[in-house]
């Protein structure tokens, strides 16, 4: 059997075949993220056929979601890798190839809505989900397109490589039936899985990890209830699939876009920050939601929420690794899609019993948009705290250096310092009016 050779970069290409992941990564959006939003168009057929009320058909939608973010079920062995993959390809462009990548999930709802409205029509939902099954399998050839690729960190220093062979070394004189050959193995293990898991213990990815949970419940209940809340406003099924179709588009452009403005040297280090903003803005548009009623107010709301969606899901691998570098990104990455899982898997029946208990989608829609301002608030604030922390350490490191300790008496200058160099002798010597007599 052929040998894979490993891709070995000592940085970043930022290019090359990097373009072919990121391809490859944007296929798997669409098969992925985009086939899951457009189960929502299902919803109304779900809820006729079974007869049942918002919140108990709203567990299918929940459930596939769930699933697809769950690391190692659903399309989350397809999702999380191929995310992963692009942040290993790229450092300098990041934002703008996680914008592309993931623009997929934008395209993919534009393209399928319509065509899955048009499929359950002709052939019922149980025709149109046999037919999305058989497009899905083409994340096989996606998977195909992940080239490895060995970073200049990802490589093991020579005392790592001796450390290793001792312990297998060692491992291997072990008897089998010794009483500690079984510690040895979990004392081991688990240390392995605290180096590599060690970014858990990081104050800023546990503030991150709290507001994922917070950000994913309130952008889940939307794709679910978009289209049957635009046809309890008198909107047409048709209608009701354009909506969805423009809220993927444009969800296109605040991927390429959002990432692309990111990654220009004024906002590069600003990226935390837009984060925050396109998450609020999002809170914000849910806010409003209750008020339109119309099918003209109703695409202006798309507009507005599919952009801010594509411009905060850009952020999330760029902000991760911002938090725990790019070493730890795939597992880290993990761990946030995991996190994902859980509102997922319990906002739209939330969301659906609130529409069953008050008889609108008011509370549904006003709990969502304040669940995702207090995600954006919690990071922002976070962060607020640590630059704080840090003035304050910054000053009196400054305070306790005597080379940092001037003062100005007339025109002459004094150092409290014990002892200056020639080059700070020579500044004091230049001062107009000294006299060291």
């Amino acid at each position: 059997m052929a040998k894979v050779n490993r891709a070995q970069s000592t940085a970043p290409p930022d290019g090359g075949w990097g373009w072919m992941i990121v391809a490859g990564c944007f296929l798997v959006t669409i098969c992925t993220r985009a086939v899951t939003r457009c189960i929502s168009i299902f919803f109304v057929e779900f809820q006729t056929y079974f007869a049942q009320d918002y919140a108990q058909t709203a567990w299918i939608h929940s459930i596939i979601d769930c699933m697809t973010m769950l690391c190692g079920l659903g399309f989350a062995l397809c999702y999380s890798p191929a995310i992963a993959m692009v942040g290993k390809y790229f450092s300098r462009r990041k934002a703008l190839a996680y914008g592309i990548a993931m623009s997929g999930s934008g395209i993919g709802t534009f393209i399928l809505a319509p065509v899955v409205q048009f499929l359950i029509e002709q052939f019922s939902w149980r025709g149109a989900l046999l037919i999305l099954g058989g497009f899905v399998l083409h994340l096989c050839v996606c998977g195909a397109l992940m080239r490895p690729i060995t970073l200049k960190e990802d490589h093991t220093t020579p005392e790592q490589k001796q450390i290793c062979r001792t312990e297998k070394r060692d491992f291997q004189q072990a008897s089998p039936y010794s009483t500690l050959t079984k510690e040895w193995v979990q004392a081991h293990l688990c240390s392995s899985l605290q180096q590599e898991y060690s970014f858990l213990l990081m104050s800023d990815f546990v503030v991150l990890a709290i507001s994922v949970l917070f950000m994913a419940y309130g952008c889940s209940p939307l794709f679910v209830y978009l289209v049957p809340y635009a046809l309890s406003v008198g909107v047409s099924h048709q209608q009701a699939a354009f909506l969805m179709s423009i809220l993927g588009v444009i969800d296109i452009i605040g991927n390429v876009t959002f990432g692309w403005l990111t990654d220009r040297r004024c906002l590069k280090k600003y990226q935390y920050v837009c984060y925050l903003f396109a998450v609020g803005l999002d809170g914000l548009c849910y806010l409003c939601l209750p008020m339109l009623q119309s099918l003209p107010l109703l695409v202006p709301f798309s507009c507005t929420f599919g952009y801010f969606d594509g411009a905060y899901v850009t952020l999330i691998p760029v902000v991760t690794a911002e938090i725990v570098g790019t070493t730890a990104l795939s597992s880290a990455l993990g761990v946030v899609y995991f996190l994902h899982a859980v509102p997922y898997l319990v906002s739209p029946p939330i969301a659906g019993w609130l529409v069953d208990t008050t008889g609108s989608y008011t509370a549904a829609f006003l709990l969502c948009g304040f669940s995702m301002i207090f995600s954006s608030v919690l990071l922002g604030f976070a962060r607020l705290v640590k630059k704080m922390k840090k003035t304050q350490l910054w000053f009196p490191a400054k305070e306790s250096d005597p080379k940092l300790q001037l003062w100005a008496n007339g025109l002459v200058a004094y150092s409290v310092a014990s002892g200056l160099d020639q080059k700070d002798e020579s500044v004091v010597m230049a001062v107009p009016g000294y006299n060291p007599t």
